[in-house]
């Protein structure tokens, strides 16, 4: 059984975030590492922030589309928490409780760095509302693909095509790469969680990278339920009194 933290549901599968700037190609590696892990027979549950379950993609079309901008950054992070707490409840938790393999494109802290990079935002406030959405229940492992903010947005344009940028991919580039300091902040404040890999490389050379890494945690997690089984097997009985 992964571990974590001591707090949140009980779970028995392995919960993997991707996170990172615009045009840093989380997308793109999670629908590969999801092709990956079900040839080898895992199950597989890819999804994505905002959004995810039905009630978080109309959250997601509301935040993206910048209608809920002027509201400010924590009231951003109430409806990313509202989307949240209902992606967690209605795929993200049932998944890990049946043992399966959960990848996410962004989770919580893409709302650490979006929204609690604002100089206006309240960091206890959004501490707090962190806390009391999750529940305890933080991924085993995320993967922060890094790309400096210029080279990323130039890749978004190009994918976007004709289409109008996004709430935020339409920021100026300085902001972006203030944003792609938090998330290296992020990964050096919590390493045993966070790799950072670099996005700059081709494709399949980043897709080997996190295979590699991915393999690493599969492997640490059967020692787990080894370990587990162990401990079950001879622990001593205790007669009833």
């Amino acid at each position: 059984m992964t571990r974590h933290s001591d707090q949140g549901p009980p779970r028995r599968g392995l919960f993997i975030t991707f996170e990172g700037g615009e045009g840093s190609g989380k997308s793109t590696q999670v629908e590969g590492l999801r092709d990956r892990l079900r040839a080898q027979g895992h199950v597989v549950v890819a999804t994505r922030e905002p959004g995810g379950s039905i009630g978080a993609e109309a959250v997601r079309h509301v935040l993206l589309s910048g209608a809920a901008e002027a509201l400010g950054p924590e009231a951003e992070a109430v409806l990313l928490s509202a989307a949240r707490a209902d992606h967690i409840a209605s795929v993200i938790a049932p998944a890990l409780a049946r043992g399966e393999i959960v990848l996410s494109d962004r989770f919580h802290d893409s709302t650490r760095v979006y929204q609690g990079q604002d100089p206006k935002a309240d960091q206890t406030f959004l501490g707090n509302l962190e806390r009391a959405t999750l529940g305890g229940l933080y991924p085993d492992l995320t993967i922060i693909l890094d790309i400096p903010a210029v080279e990323g947005l130039a890749r978004a344009a190009k994918r976007r095509g004709r289409r109008a940028a996004d709430r935020f991919e339409k920021e100026a580039v300085s902001r972006h790469e203030a944003r792609r300091r938090a998330f290296l902040e992020i990964a050096q404040a919590e390493p045993e969680r966070c790799v950072v890999v670099d996005a700059r490389q081709p494709a399949d050379a980043v897709a080997a990278e996190i295979a590699a890494l991915v393999e690493d945690r599969l492997d640490a997690a059967r020692m787990d339920r080894v370990g587990d089984a162990f401990a079950a097997d001879t622990a001593p009985l205790v007669e009833p009194r």
